[in-house]
This record gives structure tokens, C-alpha cells and sequence, in this order.
């Protein structure tokens, strides 16, 4: 038994009959072996003497991190490398990325703050943002990877790690992430259309990498992978079936008050339209895929369908009354009010405004 599928045992035999806490920072002894910036370097050697000044910033950072994350990130700095880092990001409600993983990896330069911190995405090879290559590479004005207004660039006098992982959550993993590629142009009908086909292939590639991650927890988060998606797994199935009926825009799924599974009315919409390719893929490998891995995490399935069918496809059901498609207000935080959960997603972005200090002027969704 290779060494990550030993620990995923332990982690899953650990869980088992007690939820586990987990804090949003925490300290670990050594680096990972499956950090992408982990091989010994001349960098890390900088950070040896406890007096240095990149020693001095970086103490700064961890102390910042550590007041300041929100509970829908989590950190894990090392003692023997402490210009590295892990971190992940809960996907928020209103958006393709709901309840999905997010993993990076981190690293601060020999020069920090004078240059900006690198920043590996745990990928498995797919795109399921404009902003988050393939190849692991983040795109972030912050990060000095894309063009941006002076203003939205790495600043060594101001700009944090926090920052970053917050503009991540809020500005990349958005509500609409088709409008984050240059020249798209929100409002107009062309764009709408394209944007909810990227939003349903989004919202698939979100739980590829997800089924990666729970085959392939990175190490220090193999207890938390597990029992986040064994959490979430009933929920996922249902946002599954809501979206393969067309009966809730991919994305925007919420529980009800009753905590039933089924969506709420301000959720629902009768006039949904989804890709014939989208429900297909739901259907006949997604869903039956997933509840296949949430099953391997332990997830209580009793009471959910092991396999979706479309009641879209098999009868249609006669058209109600028409409710207006969130994805076509043109304030986007409008949309976030129809979900339960959306103001989550509302307070990420105030949040970051705040903290780049864009809070008082309009900011164009696509700066990066």
C-alpha cells in the first residue's frame, strides 16, 4: 500500500463515528513531499536565520493569515520551510464551484515582498477557470501573471497572502468565470449563451478534481478532504438532480429552510435550460461516479438515488409560470440574493474590495 493510500485509510478510520475539527491555520513540522515547490533550494536557505527580514515577513504573513481567514480557507505553513505553504478554498454558494476543493500551493522568493509569491493550482490537468491553467499556473494581477491597472498589482509595501487567496475566491472562482476571459462582454445575448455552457463545464470539471482529490488527498489535508466531501455528498447529489431536470441554473442550487434537499423557490426557476451534453454527462458518468467516491469517503447515501434519471428527458413537464434567469442581471450580486447560501459568495468580494481598497468604485469583473 503506497504511503497516501495508507494515510487515507487512517484519516478515513479517524473519522469515522466523530466529525473532526479543523483550524483554518495551523503549524506542521515539515513539508510535504507532494508540495510542488518542496525540493530544497538556495531560496529556502534564507529563511534559516530566525533574524533575517524574510524570516521577519514572513512571521508577519502567518500572523495575518491567522486573525484574518475566513472559514472557507484553510492554511498550512511549515516550520522547516516557512517561506512555504498549502492552502484550499471551499468553493462558495452562487457559483459553478460550490462546495468544490481548491488546493495551492505556495512559495515566497528569496526577495519577498519586493516580488510577488508563486503560486501552483492543484489541477489534475484540467481548466475549469480562465485564470487556472491546466499546467497548475494561476493568472492574477496580483500576482503579477496578468496586465492590470498599477492599482491591481502586487504592492511589496501593502499587499498580503491573504490578499491573494482572497482575490482567488472572490475574483476567480466567481458566480459567471467565462466573463474572467479577455474581450467577453457581459450583457450581451451571444455571451450569456456561451457563459452558461462554460458554467455547466465548470461546475463538472469542479468534481473531476474533486474525485482526483479524494483519491489523492494532499498530504497534511487527507482527514479534511474526506470529510468535507462526506459532509457536502448529499447535497452535491441533490444540486446534481436539480440541474440535470432544469429545474435550478447550474450553480445556483440551494437547501431550503427544511434542509429537505430540494431547492428553494427563489432557487427554482421554470424557464432552466441546460445542454443536452451537460444532462448527458450528469447522468450516465458524473453522478454515478460521485456516489461511487462519496461512498469510499464514508458518506451516508441511504434515502439517495445511486443513479440519476432525467425527468426532463423522460417527461417533460408542462411549463409554469416564468421567472427571470439569474445569470441575466446585470448587477451580478443580484443573482447571489436568490440563493440562500449567496451571500457568502457577496461578502468574499466586499471582503477583498475592502481589503485592495477598491471598495468605492466600480470594479470591472474581468481585472486580473
Amino acid at each position: 500500500m503506497s504511503s497516501s493510500h495508507h494515510k487515507q485509510k487512517e484519516a478515513a478510520n479517524t473519522m469515522k463515528g466523530r466529525e473532526q475539527i479543523f483550524n483554518v491555520f495551523d503549524i506542521v513540522s515539515e513539508v510535504p513531499d507532494d508540495h510542488f515547490f518542496g525540493s530544497p533550494s538556495e531560496e529556502a536557505s534564507s529563511y534559516s536565520t530566525a533574524n533575517s527580514n524574510l524570516s521577519k515577513r514572513a512571521m508577519k504573513e502567518w500572523k495575518i493569515l491567522e486573525q484574518n481567514l475566513p472559514d472557507s480557507i484553510y492554511v498550512r505553513v511549515y516550520e522547516n520551510r516557512i517561506d512555504l505553504m498549502r492552502a484550499v478554498i471551499i468553493g462558495a454558494a452562487g457559483t459553478p464551484y460550490h462546495d468544490g476543493l481548491f488546493f495551492f500551493d505556495i512559495q515566497l522568493p528569496s526577495k519577498y515582498p519586493n516580488y510577488p509569491p508563486e503560486v501552483y493550482f492543484h489541477s489534475f490537468g484540467h481548466d475549469l477557470n480562465p485564470n487556472l491553467y491546466n499546467n497548475g499556473r494561476v493568472c492574477l494581477s496580483l500576482l503579477n501573471t496578468w496586465h492590470g491597472r498599477s492599482a491591481e498589482k502586487w504592492d511589496p509595501r501593502a499587499s498580503t497572502l491573504l490578499q491573494v487567496l482572497l482575490s482567488i475566491q472572490a475574483l476567480v472562482l466567481n458566480e459567471q468565470p467565462f466573463f474572467n476571459e479577455p474581450g467577453t462582454s457581459f450583457g450581451r445575448p451571444i455571451f450569456q449563451s456561451r457563459s452558461r455552457v462554460y458554467t455547466e463545464m465548470a461546475f463538472q470539471l469542479t468534481w473531476e478534481v474533486a474525485m482526483n482529490l479524494v483519491h489523492r488527498p494532499p498530504e497534511h489535508f487527507e482527514a479534511f478532504v474526506l470529510q468535507h466531501f462526506c459532509t457536502r455528498s448529499v447535497a452535491v447529489l441533490d444540486a446534481c438532480r436539480e440541474y440535470a431536470n432544469e429545474r435550478v441554473w447550474v450553480g445556483y442550487y440551494c437547501m431550503n429552510q427544511s434542509g429537505d434537499g430540494r431547492s428553494s423557490s427563489l432557487c427554482s426557476s421554470s424557464n432552466v435550460k441546460v445542454s443536452a451534453s451537460f444532462k448527458k454527462s450528469l447522468v450516465e458518468s458524473l453522478y454515478p461516479r460521485l456516489v461511487q467516491t462519496f461512498q469510499s469517503c464514508g458518506a451516508d447515501l441511504n434515502g439517495t438515488p445511486k443513479e440519476l434519471e432525467s425527468e426532463v428527458i423522460i417527461n417533460k413537464q408542462p411549463k409554469r409560470k416564468q421567472m427571470i434567469d439569474p445569470t441575466m442581471h446585470e448587477n451580478k450580486g443580484e443573482a447571489g440574493k436568490h440563493n440562500n447560501k449567496g451571500g457568502i459568495f457577496m461578502k468574499a468580494v466586499d471582503r477583498i474590495k475592502t481589503a485592495l481598497g477598491w471598495k468605492k468604485k466600480k470594479t470591472d469583473s474581468k481585472q486580473f
